[in-house]
């Protein structure tokens, strides 16, 4: 612990005398895992006395949940599946938001807000999620392709089925080189990744994204930071996939390690490379075809949840590349 680290001043000691610790802390120390991801705190336990360290009010918190565990255990012998997200909740005074399965919804946001499918494409492609260890989405702006697949992520992040969720997206240099942009690394390429940051922002109650991030637990980079890393254990999502290369797609196909799940999603119809031809994922749907385990989902404009402008001008948009293209055709 370091002077320059405020977050982890404070600490309070709880004895574990007589308690289970295999049952308090669960396989791998999973609750542990679980009740730190909730809370900013840093919890060490060693022999019989458990240390929590962080600011005063979260310790306080952290202290009542392992409390109200420890007096569950004592009494019942066990922890119940669900116990100690239901002790975190009731300590900070929030309903219980378990998701029953045979609900259609994927998360709810701090705000108390359920994200779920909301047209018959947006079912469809959630469900591929669910089914599938690799999910190709292709459909114009505003179907919810980037959105669906965070909320997706962050619910089995919350579930601890990951232990990390990555999001990347291919860095196009739009007319100018990233090397000639002011700032750091990190402010070159943060404009093309400010979408996942919303995203998330939106479904994580305040500061936790940040924390996360710091503790690489969510990490939100370019597509070229991927190259030579194995990912396991995490949830990978590559945004904006009409803008790499056939080389990049296949680089970013091949780093999906073990107990991992990715989802790619683009826009055909919105290439910005200088040869649209080269996309990776337009290529890719004739390269990986009847493989079990993988499923391409294509929305359309009736899968806009947006503006009801926003459907009417994608629709507009096609009409015009059909009259373009038979006024070519007739020449």
């Amino acid at each position: 612990m370091t002077k320059s680290n405020n977050n982890l001043d404070n600490s309070i000691t709880l004895s574990l005398k007589g308690v289970d610790q295999r049952v308090l802390f669960g396989y791998n120390s999973i609750n542990l895992k679980e009740i730190e991801l909730e809370f900013p705190v840093k919890i060490v336990a060693r022999g019989e006395k458990l240390r929590i360290y962080g600011e005063t009010t979260e310790v306080l918190k952290t202290k009542q949940v392992f409390k109200e565990l420890i007096s569950y255990i004592k009494q019942e012998g066990e922890l119940p599946e669900g116990i100690v997200e239901n002790c975190i909740r009731t300590i900070r005074g929030e309903n219980t938001l378990n998701i029953p399965t045979d609900d259609d919804r994927i998360l709810v946001t701090s705000k108390h807000e359920a994200i779920r499918p909301r047209t018959a494409g947006q079912a469809e492609y959630v469900e591929a999620i669910w089914d599938n260890d690799l999910v190709f989405v292709i459909g114009p702006a505003g179907t919810g392709k980037t959105y669906l697949a965070v909320a997706c992520a962050v619910r089995k992040l919350k579930a601890r089925e990951v232990d990390r969720i990555i999001l990347v997206r291919p860095a196009v240099e739009a007319g100018e080189s990233l090397g000639f942009l002011p700032g750091d690394m990190k402010e070159k390429v943060d404009p093309y990744l400010r979408p996942l940051y919303d995203a998330l922002f939106e479904m994580l109650p305040d500061g936790k994204m940040e924390r996360l991030i710091n503790q690489n637990i969510i990490e939100v980079a370019p597509l070229a930071f991927m190259r030579g890393r194995s990912l396991n254990n995490s949830f990978v999502i590559l945004d904006e996939a009409q803008n790499t290369t056939a080389g990049q797609m296949k680089m970013f196909l091949t780093r999906l390690g073990f107990h991992s799940q990715a989802v790619v999603t683009g826009d055909i119809t919105q290439i910005d490379l200088v040869n649209p031809e080269d996309s990776g994922l337009v290529k890719i749907q004739s390269i990986l075809t009847n493989i079990v385990g993988i499923k391409f989902v294509y929305l359309t404009q009736t899968d806009v949840v947006r503006h009801k402008l926003v459907q009417d001008i994608i629709m507009a948009y096609e009409q015009y590349e059909k009259n373009k293209q038979n006024n070519i055709d007739d020449k």
